[in-house]
């Protein structure tokens, strides 16, 4: 249907996280080149090469404690992973010159708490005007198996999909100085497409895995509703081993695809399971995009699914195409960004206008921890929280640890970030017959009466979200209100709602995480107030509140304009042109 529309099918030729056509390919023809550098010609004067490009961060809309590119379009996080020294690298679907999408590069920045982020210059450009850099993957190479890093055990590659009017193939890139800067491999591509559409076969995603001791990749087929599992030894030959086919939510494509080992938290369960996430755009329930995930076994070649049930990541509708960091070890807490957007409406939301630097387009969530727990009825699941909320924490703004049915009113338009964090909790919960009474949220503009609400009634689990209140975007594929229902656990005794609001963002959490939504919204006016009631308790049961204002990290490094400068330093020594290192 969507495809039937001209408008839809030359946004789809640009998007990052794309489509795929049939099944098992074999790998590429390349050798290990060290001592071969392949360098970048194709020049673009309205794109800066070696500076970080500087944004304003001051704006009513700009999120402080979410990721944001400094102006242009910036959609699926790319390449991400944490390295020896603890930095966390995101790169990013990124159009520098326009505030739409298109001219895919890999944007980047860096951070050391995935709050705080320094804007760091493009790392990956298209080599030519017909190409984009997709969506891929980037691993650190630490012994050497690619040959690139004769002398060194930081080396990183980069996988990526090449887009083309012809096709879509895997090419890789890599990097001498810990991911700044990028050669791209002379032999590319390194796995070209065969099968029934050449230009539908993207989004590596790719890992380490212990028991076979080679490279994994998991690559999306999006129209035939395929991932594909290829094995490596050298992140250049690759073969074809398998494919996941045909689970859950097909919509029209499959998307971005990730493989991971997650710990259990339950010991009756075993210490780990992989999970296999899959993005789906357009034809997701609630329209446009969304991300679902299978939990099973890996064994180094066939990815076996637990069961046959639908699992999404979340209950809204802007959380998609997250991607697993590279190097968190698999015994701790895995975490995530997601791209906090919809393709339906995501290249019209007012957080910017026609011209480039008129703002931005795009925020990814906070950064997401997850585990797997046994939920009752549901099984096995995905916990997703928000990972280290309280490391940018600025104050306690209200704590009210006996609010039993009662309401927290707080003025916050004096928290310069414009960002809360908050959390309730329902305890005294003894059995299923105390399950009694709601706990809402709202957050209102002071001036235009507009609103944010939310909450949960206690009795049936419903869990709830609504943004229709607020001014500033209208558009029919904006929905306003989201909901889901959440099982009670009677060893648990109690019931939990927290959230992050952030300027234009809000992200929302269940029990701790066992369900999640994240929803941008627009309002007219900065909302600057807050409400939190509960009603209705068994007596029983006690609630108590904490609400906190979290740091202005964007707009602490910015000057009396609001503007962030990011990394003013070099990423190596290297001529650069193209953005690609020559030596």
């Amino acid at each position: 249907m969507y495809q039937s529309i001209a408008s839809f099918v030359a946004l789809i030729s640009l998007l990052d996280c794309s489509a795929a056509q049939s099944s098992l390919l074999s790998a590429s023809r390349a050798t290990p080149a060290s001592s071969r550098a392949a360098t970048s010609t194709y020049s673009q004067s309205d794109v800066p090469t070696g500076t970080a490009i500087p944004g304003d961060y001051d704006d009513a809309y700009r999120p402080q404690v979410h990721f944001s590119p400094p102006q242009g379009f910036m959609n699926d996080p790319n390449g991400m992973f944490v390295d020896a020294n603890g930095t966390y690298h995101l790169y990013y679907q990124y159009n520098p010159a326009a505030n739409v999408a298109g001219r895919q590069h890999w944007g980047h920045a860096t951070s050391q708490d995935l709050y705080t982020w320094t804007n760091q210059p493009i790392a990956i450009f298209p080599g030519g005007p017909t190409e984009g850099v997709f969506s891929g993957s980037a691993v650190v190479d630490v012994n050497n198996t690619s040959g690139f890093f004769p002398n060194q055990t930081n080396g990183v590659v980069a996988v990526y999909t090449i887009n083309v009017p012809e096709n879509q193939t895997q090419h890789i890139a890599y990097s001498h100085d810990g991911g700044y800067s990028f050669i791209k491999y002379a032999d590319n591509p390194v796995i070209s497409p065969g099968g029934t559409n050449p230009t539908q076969f993207r989004d590596p995603k790719v890992i380490w895995d212990v028991s076979t001791q080679r490279w994994v990749m998991v690559i999306a087929y999006p129209i035939d509703f395929e991932i594909g599992i290829f094995s490596s030894p050298n992140l250049i030959n690759w073969t074809a081993e398998s494919n996941f086919s045909h689970y859950g939510v097909t919509g029209l494509q499959y998307e971005c695809p990730n493989l991971v080992e997650i710990p259990v938290q339950d010991s009756n369960l075993s210490e780990s399971m992989y999970a296999m996430l899959i993005s789906i755009n357009p034809g997701a329930p609630l329209g446009g995009s969304i991300t679902e995930y299978f939990l099973g076994s890996f064994n180094g070649t066939h990815f076996d699914a637990l069961d046959s049930t639908v699992r999404f990541t979340d209950f809204s509708k802007d959380n998609y195409a997250g991607q697993f960091f590279y190097g968190i070890p698999s015994d701790e807490d895995q975490v995530t960004l997601n791209w906090a957007s919809n393709w339906q409406y995501t290249n019209v939301v007012p957080t910017a206008g026609e011209e480039l630097g008129d703002g931005f387009r795009s925020a990814m969530t906070v950064p997401r921890g997850h585990y797997i727990k046994n939920l009752t009825r549901f099984g096995p699941s995905l916990i997703s929280y928000p990972w280290n909320i309280m490391s940018i924490v600025e104050s306690e703004l209200a704590s009210n640890n006996s609010l039993d049915n009662g309401t927290v009113l707080l003025d916050y338009s004096n928290v310069k970030s414009g960002a809360v964090y908050f959390e309730a909790n329902i305890t005294g919960l003894t059995t299923s017959e105390s399950l009694d009474g709601t706990l809402n949220f709202t957050f209102s503009s002071s001036v235009s009466g507009e609103s944010i609400s939310g909450g949960t009634f206690i009795s049936n689990g419903d869990v709830w979200l609504d943004r229709g209140h607020t001014d500033g975007f209208s558009n029919p594929f904006f929905t306003d209100k989201f909901s889901a229902t959440g099982l009670y656990n009677e060893d648990d005794g109690s019931w939990r709602l927290s959230g992050i609001i952030d300027r234009s963002i809000i992200e929302i959490f269940l029990n701790g995480g066992e369900l999640s939504a994240s929803s941008v919204f627009f309002p007219t006016r900065p909302l600057d107030t807050m409400a939190l009631r509960v009603s209705g308790l068994n007596s029983t049961a006690t609630a108590s509140v904490g609400v906190w204002a979290l740091k202005a990290a964007w707009l602490n490094q910015a000057d009396v304009n609001g503007t962030v400068s990011g990394n003013v330093t070099s990423g190596g020594n290297s001529t650069r042109l193209g953005g690609m290192r020559l030596l």
